[in-house]
């Protein structure tokens, strides 16, 4: 199949499996309207991600990487009264998209997003005592593995990790490919097999966004 069948595919069940919703198609056209880049989570992942953290029954939710806050408006929906998703955004323009979305789809309270390179701002997580029920970390690949190692310190026993665009095309297994998000992925996988804190898992996925994938743990008791 072509990517074009993966695109159709994903059209289908979308058509079968999602609403029209207008707080999410707002979020998308107000982060094209701001020229933020086309690198969003789609609908479908979306909702996967929903589904995921309300199977989870996860409360409290790390975010890395908000962009415009599409994933973060897919994950505020999933919490019960009184959840909260802290989301991490490295630059103030995205930020701002952000919150006027969340804001306009009626979540901004379910929301502390915080601005800042994620790596300065998950020590202040931790010296808070925060601790979280799910993490989804969908930002800049040269530092996943990094993320990987703040997401299990932050992470309680039991909580769910899941880590996007593991897979890039298939470049992650091309010898040739040295790019800077390629190695970075690599190196996320040589921390995710030696990491003995997480059981993980890592699926290849077609469709709108085209070949990609996505990497899931759960937390486990130290061992």
């Amino acid at each position: 199949m072509a990517e074009t069948d993966w695109g159709a595919v994903d059209a289908y069940i979308g058509e079968k499996l999602l609403s029209r919703d207008a707080a999410l198609d707002g979020a998308l056209e107000a982060n094209r309207a701001a020229g933020l880049p086309s690198i969003d989570v789609s609908p479908l992942q979306g909702k996967f991600l929903h589904v995921l953290a309300r199977i989870a029954g996860a409360r409290r939710i790390l975010e890395i990487g908000t962009l415009g806050g599409y994933s973060t408006l897919w994950l505020a929906r999933a919490l019960p009264e009184g959840g909260r998703v802290v989301t991490l955004e490295f630059l103030a323009d995205h930020a701002e998209v952000a919150r006027k979305n969340l804001a306009a789809a009626g979540v901004a309270e379910k929301v502390d997003l915080r601005v800042g390179a994620a790596l300065d701002l998950l020590p202040v997580l931790q010296a808070e005592g925060e601790q979280f029920d799910f993490v989804f970390i969908d930002a800049d690949k040269e530092n996943n593995a990094a993320y990987l190692q703040w997401a299990l310190k932050l992470a309680r026993v039991g909580a769910t990790v899941i880590v996007d665009n593991v897979v890039r095309k298939g470049a992650i297994v091309d010898p040739a490919d040295r790019s800077p998000t390629v190695e970075g992925t690599r190196r996320f996988f040589d921390a995710a097999s030696a990491e003995k804190r997480w059981t993980a898992t890592a699926l290849q996925t077609v469709g709108a966004k085209g070949w990609d994938g996505f990497a899931i743990g759960v937390v486990e008791a130290a061992r």
